[in-house]
């Protein structure tokens, strides 16, 4: 499970749940890359009130990554 976060300066990053590392969206970082395979394979991704994005939220969120 997975969770977006942004920051006060408006940067979004990604935490892997419950405990793991915080990573930014870059297609050079491992951890970015697994995030993406994972949740467009049904892994769930929380928004930062922990609700999950689902459906076309989900979808356009996975259209939009680098």
């Amino acid at each position: 499970m997975y969770k977006i976060y942004t920051s006060l300066v408006g940067i979004e990053f990604v935490m892997k749940l419950p405990d793991g590392p915080h990573f930014g969206k870059s297609p050079d970082n491992t951890d970015y890359q697994k995030f993406k395979h994972d949740i467009q394979n049904g892994v769930t991704l929380n928004d930062a009130s922990g609700n999950p994005i689902t459906g076309d939220a989900l979808t356009t969120f996975i259209s939009t990554l680098p």
